[in-house]
């Protein structure tokens, strides 16, 4: 392999790498938005 082949293989690497060490760490809120939806009694048998 040519030096600049293994630069760019190290390189993807280490951009793949620090993308999942990222993605796992990073704290993402949860949804905070509040849901209201009234069912009617006709969907419930009795």
């Amino acid at each position: 392999m040519s030096k600049l082949t293994q630069i760019l293989l190290v390189a993807g690497a280490l951009v793949i790498v620090g993308g999942a060490i990222f993605l796992m760490t990073w704290d993402i809120p949860a949804p905070s938005e509040t849901v209201t939806k009234t069912l009617s009694n006709d969907r419930f048998p009795a």
